[in-house]
């Protein structure tokens, strides 16, 4: 297996498996992946899909669009699907707002908001954090002269949500400038049913865009579904744009997502699972002494010394792979998801080995 960039492949004879090499001997925790797999319903549905495989899928996604509709308890023509959630960043950054503005986002966040903006000639300024948090205030009174903000909420890597002030005050921003804004909620599946998302305040009239995944708490990260939420006329020039793409979204990813967002036992399941794991994590970070930043997410941001070099030797020494969080703006701190509870003692002890030893 190719390591990820800025990691070393694994050593042999070191604290893992190597009998067999590959993806199987590693411990993956750097990528938010869902230690539950998939609803059976899902993989199921993906499965009968197999035998259409010569059919091209719905350009449409009519089925799938449907039924997140009559999930969020909008029209249909407030629902645009796609090839994962980053397609949706790139359709954004292509369709919404003024493009001979730059774009707005904050340092110390998910990267693509940047790359899609710079790739499509808009360029972009950043808002700095507050310490690890993101600055709404700040946010708000700069996004009017800005063609387009984006947000990641709940934040990554921090793993911290918007308050309900932050976020109301971030929407009437929007519907004050007419600036559009896209909120990335990719791990809200994850915190607790209370925290203030955006679909509380689609209805407020500000141009703002929820964006959905069907990666993380539904297990489908293989199939890239994603999906975005929001005022008809915002979502029309989306699926505008991505019918350059027509069949983007295969045949088995629209049957799965579909099947998966019917089986609510299976996703409620995985967010007690997640707050419980995570609730351990923290107790188990607390006792060693260990800090971290508050996380309502499936990964906890992880304080460490020469981050740079424990993400490396976290690798090549003992086969886990974590993600070192300076690359996002947050140094000091390796980002974790919240895996098997076995793995994630491996990588404290690991940790605390590598920290130990010069």
């Amino acid at each position: 297996m190719t390591p990820p960039a800025g990691q070393a492949a694994p050593a042999a004879g070191k604290a893992f498996n190597t009998s067999v090499p590959g993806a199987d001997d590693l411990i993956r925790l750097h990528l938010s992946e869902s230690p539950h797999g998939a609803s059976k319903a899902a993989v199921r549905a993906a499965e009968r899909e197999l035998g259409r495989v010569n059919v091209y899928p719905d350009p449409e996604r009519q089925e799938l669009v449907r039924a997140l509709a009559a999930h969020w308890g909008v029209g249909p023509d407030h629902i645009a699907v796609a090839n994962g959630s980053d397609e949706l960043v790139l359709a954004t950054a292509l369709t919404l707002g003024d493009r001979s503005l730059p774009g707005l986002v904050t340092d110390g966040t998910f990267p693509g908001y940047r790359a899609c903006l710079e790739l499509t000639g808009r360029g972009c300024s950043a808002v700095p954090l507050s310490g690890t948090a993101v600055d709404a205030t700040a946010f708000a009174a700069r996004l009017p002269g800005h063609g387009i903000g984006y947000l990641c909420n709940p934040h990554n890597p921090s793993g911290a949500a918007l308050t309900r002030r932050e976020l109301a005050a971030l929407v009437d921003a929007s519907g004050r400038s007419g600036v559009p804004l896209v909120f990335d909620e990719a791990y809200m599946e994850f915190a607790d049913p209370d925290t203030p998302q955006t679909r509380e305040l689609l209805e407020e009239g500000a141009p703002v865009v929820a964006l959905r995944t069907f990666s993380k708490a539904y297990g489908l990260a293989a199939l890239r579904v994603g999906y975005a939420v929001g005022r008809p006329e915002l979502i029309a020039g989306l699926r505008g744009t991505l019918r350059a793409l027509p069949f983007s979204v295969n045949r088995l990813a629209q049957a799965a997502a579909t099947a998966a967002l019917g089986d609510r036992d299976f996703v409620d399941g995985v967010r007690r699972s997640t707050a419980e794991r995570r609730s351990w994590f923290i107790g188990e970070l607390d006792r060693r002494g260990r800090a971290h930043l508050p996380s309502v997410t499936n990964f906890v941001a992880v304080a460490a010394r020469d981050c740079a070099r424990a993400q490396d030797r976290l690798a090549a020494d003992f086969g886990i792979l974590v993600r070192n969080a300076g690359l996002f703006g947050f140094p000091g701190y390796l980002r974790t998801s919240l895996g098997e509870q076995k793995d994630l003692v491996r990588f404290l002890d690991a940790l605390d080995e590598i920290e130990s030893t010069p």
